[in-house]
């Protein structure tokens, strides 16, 4: 298999990883930063270039596209399918995740559980939007945030409209949700690939947070998820089109929440709580599903 890894950064824990998992495997990889790739779009056919010097013929691609470029990246990865390569995340699927508000939207239209959230943009109606959630404390996050960046505790109606009037001045897009006490600062990471949870970490916020991200400060150790919360994950990662996902659950009184899916999970955290090699599962993952496309191109 002839595989391309869209990465800023090649020695990122997560890229070096697929790379090595790649090459154990016997497959060809080369990592492509996505804001080197220009397009060429005619009727005529699609065309790219990196660095300069035109590439093509890659049977299969892996996104691992930062928030940061979500655009331009998914804009690349598009063109890789229109010239025929196989991937596990779809670029329209790595938008719906991206977009949080359209994500729970999509799920909660699938009766999938999360928590209660509210969304608005004139600030004459706060008071109004606020009382649709309930009394505080609330959860306040910014749309398109990563790695606990942009999440907020308010624990009074008065800091929820501070916070809230705020972002409205920097033009932000953010959600308003319910805060689950019962949770204790602790979330669950279902690493999800080709319909199936392969691993799960649980999460705990340092001492004084609410935030469980490994990038916060919070601990990790491999638990085993009960049926409900594999079947959450595994139907939020298929509603939204991901083969490959990092599904964040919480749980409630009222049984596993979704907090967000990740089209892009990060390796480093996971593999070290479980010892499993997830970077292995990805690539034979995308080793057996390209075949059925080969054969089809045939």
């Amino acid at each position: 298999m002839k595989l391309a890894i869209l990465s800023r950064n090649s020695k990122l824990y997560s890229t070096r990883r697929l790379v090595e998992a790649a090459r154990e495997r016997g497959h060809s990889v080369r990592v492509l930063d996505p804001l080197r790739c220009y397009l060429r779009i005619s009727a005529e056919g699609f065309g790219m270039h990196y660095k300069g010097r035109p590439i093509a013929g890659y049977n299969a691609v892996i996104p691992r596209i930062g928030a940061s470029i979500t655009r331009y990246g998914t804009a690349v990865l598009r063109q890789f399918e229109l010239m025929g390569s196989f991937t596990p995340n779809p670029s329209d699927a790595i938008a719906r995740a991206r977009d949080k508000l359209r994500c729970h939207q999509l799920l909660a239209a699938q009766g999938i559980g999360l928590p209660v959230t509210v969304f608005g943009d004139n600030p004459d109606d706060t008071v109004d939007l606020l009382s649709m959630l309930g009394p505080p404390p609330h959860v306040i996050k910014l749309n398109e945030g990563t790695q606990g960046a942009g999440v907020m505790l308010t624990e009074k109606p008065s800091a929820s409209r501070s916070v809230i009037e705020a972002l409205r001045g920097l033009y932000a897009n953010f959600l308003v949700q319910e805060f689950i006490a019962e949770a204790r600062g602790a979330d669950l990471r279902c690493f999800v690939v080709g319909g199936e949870v392969v691993a799960t970490m649980r999460r705990q916020a340092p001492k004084g947070d609410f935030r469980s991200n490994l990038h916060r400060g919070g601990s990790a150790r491999a638990v085993r998820a009960s049926a409900a919360e594999q079947a959450a994950a595994v139907r939020a990662a298929a509603v939204l089109g991901l083969g490959v996902a990092g599904v964040d659950l919480i749980r409630s009184r009222r049984g596993p929440l979704v907090l967000e899916v990740n089209a892009s999970p990060g390796l480093e955290g996971i593999e070290e709580a479980t010892g499993l090699d997830l970077a292995g599962r990805v690539i034979d993952h995308v080793a057996a599903a390209h075949q059925p496309l080969r054969r089809n191109a045939a």
